[in-house]
C-alpha cells in the first residue's frame, strides 16, 4: 500500500518547533519581549505596551484639533456659569449701592472687577483640576471621547492637574487695575504656545503636559 501524500505547508510557514519571524518567545535562542517602559517614561518611549508612535487612532495621543474643540466646549460651559454668577454679583452690588443712596462708586467698580476676576479664575481652574484629577475627563473630553492621563497612567493627581492648567489662572491679574488685559494676553500667548508644542511633538504633549511631569491626552473612542 502506498503512503498518503502530504501537502506541503503554505509558503512562509516555519518548520515545526520554530517561532514565526517577529514573534516573541522565551524559548532557547529566541528573543525575549521588550521590557515595559519605566515609571514616568514619556509616551512613545518604548515600542509595545501602548507606547508606540502616535497615529491618532484609539488609544493614541489626541491631535491638537480635537483637543481644541474639547477645550472650546468646556470654555463655553464654564463661561455660561461664570456669566450668571457675575451678573448676580453685579446686580447685588448695584442694588446695595442704590439702597444706600450713594450709587456705584469707583471703589465699588474696582471691587466688582476684582471679585469677577477671582470668581472667573476659581471657576476655570477649579473645573479643570477637579474634573481631570477625579475623572480624567472634562465634559468636553467626555463628548469627544478623550481622556487625560498621568505620567504613569491613570488619572492625574491634583498637583499634576493643577500644573497642566495653571495657565488658565492668569486672569487673576484682573484684581489689579489695568492688569486684566495683561492677564488675558498672557492666557492667549500660553494657549498659542500649547497648540504649537502639541502640533510639533511626536507624542502630542504640550509644554503644559511636560510641566506637569508628562501628562497626556489620549483618544479612547
Amino acid at each position: 500500500m502506498s503512503e498518503p501524500t502530504q501537502n506541503p505547508p503554505p509558503e512562509g510557514t516555519p518548520p515545526p518547533g520554530q517561532t514565526p519571524p517577529g514573534a516573541w518567545s522565551t524559548g532557547p535562542g529566541q528573543p525575549a519581549p521588550p521590557p515595559p517602559p519605566p515609571p514616568g517614561a514619556p509616551y512613545g518611549a518604548q515600542p509595545g505596551y501602548g507606547y508606540g508612535p502616535a497615529t491618532g487612532g484609539v488609544g493614541q495621543p489626541a491631535d491638537v484639533g480635537i483637543r481644541f474643540l474639547a477645550r472650546l466646549i468646556d470654555g463655553i460651559l464654564v463661561g455660561i456659569v461664570n456669566a450668571i454668577i457675575s451678573a448676580v454679583l453685579i446686580v447685588g452690588l448695584l442694588g446695595a449701592s442704590s439702597a444706600t443712596g450713594y450709587g456705584l462708586s469707583t471703589g465699588n467698580g474696582f471691587a466688582i472687577g476684582a471679585l469677577s476676576a477671582i470668581i472667573t479664575t476659581a471657576l476655570y481652574l477649579g473645573y479643570f483640576v477637579v474634573m481631570e484629577s477625579q475623572r480624567g475627563q472634562t465634559v468636553g473630553k467626555m463628548l469627544l471621547k478623550l481622556e487625560t492621563q498621568g505620567p504613569e497612567g491613570g488619572h492625574p493627581t491634583v498637583e499634576q492637574a493643577f500644573k497642566r492648567n495653571v495657565w488658565t489662572g492668569l486672569g487673576i491679574l484682573g484684581i489689579i487695575p489695568l492688569l486684566g488685559l495683561v492677564g488675558s494676553l498672557l492666557e492667549l500667548a500660553a494657549a498659542i504656545t500649547i497648540a504649537v508644542t502639541i502640533s510639533t511633538s511626536p507624542t502630542k504633549q504640550g509644554w503644559h503636559d511636560r510641566f506637569a511631569g508628562g501628562t497626556r491626552v489620549l483618544k479612547i473612542g
